[in-house]
């Protein structure tokens, strides 16, 4: 197995789709990748050589934020956005939809599957 970013990249997958396993790594950014280090997007993980592999290895290191810096980037911005006390903010500490979404009938995603009407929570009574 690969090891770039302290990611396991899976062996017997095209590089072009094993390199979005790296947080921060999508489609794109991994054609990019490939192109910059001139390395066939059809070539296995498995058949890379080491040299290849630190050519990757460079680019990421180089010019991506990803995995765990990436992380803290975020979660650094979302936490400033709460101490500043701004709606968003406000929105991601009450786990609500931020982007204007509506939350009457949707964003179950964010609030789980909770449905507040008059029948949601009551039980059936057995009849004997």
């Amino acid at each position: 197995m690969v090891r770039i970013a302290g990611v396991n990249i899976p062996d017997n997958k095209q590089i072009l789709f094993a390199l979005p396993y790296i947080y921060g790594v999508g489609p794109s950014s991994a054609e990019r990748i490939l192109e910059e280090s001139k390395i066939a997007k059809s070539k296995l993980t498995k058949d890379l050589t080491v040299e290849e592999t630190n050519r990757i290895r460079s680019i990421i290191e180089g010019r991506f934020l990803v995995e765990g810096d990436l992380r803290r980037k975020i979660s650094g911005d979302i936490k400033r956005l709460k101490d500043i006390k701004t709606y968003r903010g406000s929105r991601h500490g009450r786990s609500l939809p931020v982007r204007g979404q509506r939350t009457k009938t949707n964003s179950r995603t964010r609030r789980g599957n909770v449905r507040r009407t008059t029948i949601s929570g009551k039980r059936k009574v057995e009849k004997k």
